[in-house]
């Protein structure tokens, strides 16, 4: 393993770990964002960058924003409330579809449609979930920083490289595949806000509040914008989803009785995270399915599982099978929006696009 590598390794693995020992430590109900954003942070860059930090807190605050202030105005109205969270997320689209705000309208329209779709019941204590989020995002940045810290790149780069933009351009690469002339970004973004509207229509008719991860699918599968990228991404989440399932099955089968002892449970999750930090660290595909299997290993032990309470066991179970329905559902769906937006939107081929000057 390269030098680099393993420095990758480490510092996603230790801002995996370090979020859950913060969750346990604090007791936070829904802690399993403190595990999952310090290292999706870590994945993207290879040195610290405050641009990537502050971007994710600003993101972050602002759509528990706008979710809070249209649930509280406009949840009484639906209709009224539907035009607003369309215009929401339609800005949300065209955001991904430009590299410089892709983080900004990403996040938003994934944590924008988690907010909406709990909001949406009655029981549910959104200032709670907000609070939970908000905490956890702003103690990404210190465990990032503490990452960097004790495990610093060794390579030594130009000043011009010592940016975010290399690792990010290179875990992102379907962000570089999207087209560039006006119609092709039209029809990502018309392909992206009428997916999402379908999901946030969806989730408020049906009840399903206990299809977190499913939700959370629709999205990861939507991030390419492009149908050849979803199809893609839809196969990475089904098996990188199986194995994190998987690994959350063995740490409760081998705990057992020990699993309410919040050291040996930590252990075992660091353990099992190892692997998978890896595949972090390397990333393309196998970043991929790190990053879904890291997910579907730490959302079930830090949502469902209490020790000598409620066993974790059919929580992962229901999990898999949600997201694999949820996935093939958004492939196909994808698969009719691209083609009904292709007969609507005629799009220039690459070549002739760039010979009339009309790619930037």
């Amino acid at each position: 393993m390269k030098v680099d590598t393993l420095r990758k390794t480490q510092r996603i693995w230790f801002g995996s770990v370090t979020g859950l020992a913060v969750t346990l430590v604090f007791g936070w109900w829904y802690g399993l964002f403190a595990a999952l954003l310090p290292m999706f942070v870590l994945t993207k860059i290879d040195r610290w960058n405050s641009g990537i930090i502050m971007q994710l807190i600003i993101s972050v605050v602002w759509i528990c924003i706008q979710v809070a202030l249209i649930v509280g105005f406009l949840q009484p109205y639906p209709l009224l409330m539907t035009l607003a969270v369309g215009l929401m997320l339609m800005f949300k689209c065209i955001a991904m579809t430009h590299k410089s705000t892709y983080l900004f309208g990403y996040i938003g329209l994934l944590i924008g449609s988690i907010l909406l779709n709990f909001a949406s019941y009655n029981g549910f204590d959104l200032e709670e979930f907000v609070m939970g989020l908000i905490a956890s995002t702003f103690v990404t940045a210190p465990i990032v920083g503490l990452a960097f810290y004790l495990f610093p790149e060794q390579s030594r780069l130009p000043a011009s490289a010592l940016t975010a933009e290399p690792a990010a351009a290179k875990s992102r690469a379907h962000v570089d595949t999207q087209r560039k002339d006006h119609s092709g970004l039209v029809r990502q973004a018309l392909l992206g806000w009428l997916i999402a509207m379908a999901a946030f229509i969806l989730f408020q008719v049906a009840d399903l509040n206990d299809s977190l991860s499913a939700q959370a699918s629709i999205f990861i599968v939507l991030t390419p914008m492009t149908l050849i990228g979803s199809l893609a991404v839809a196969k990475i989440r089904i098996i990188g989803t199986f194995l994190g399932c998987f690994a959350g099955m063995l740490i409760q089968l081998t705990l057992y009785t020990w699993s309410n002892n919040a050291l040996l449970f930590l252990l075992a999750y660091a353990i099992a995270a190892g692997f998978f930090c890896r595949w972090l660290a390397l990333g393309d595909i196998k970043a991929g399915i790190g990053f879904s299997a890291m997910s579907a290993l730490t959302v079930p032990l830090t949502t469902s599982f209490v020790p000598e309470q409620k066993d974790a066991f059919f929580s992962i179970c229901y999990r898999f099978s949600s997201i694999l329905m949820a996935v093939v559902c958004t492939s196909l769906a994808i698969w009719i929006t691209h083609h009904f937006l292709v007969r609507i939107i005629k799009v220039k081929p690459l070549k002739e696009a760039t010979d009339n000057g009309t790619l930037r």
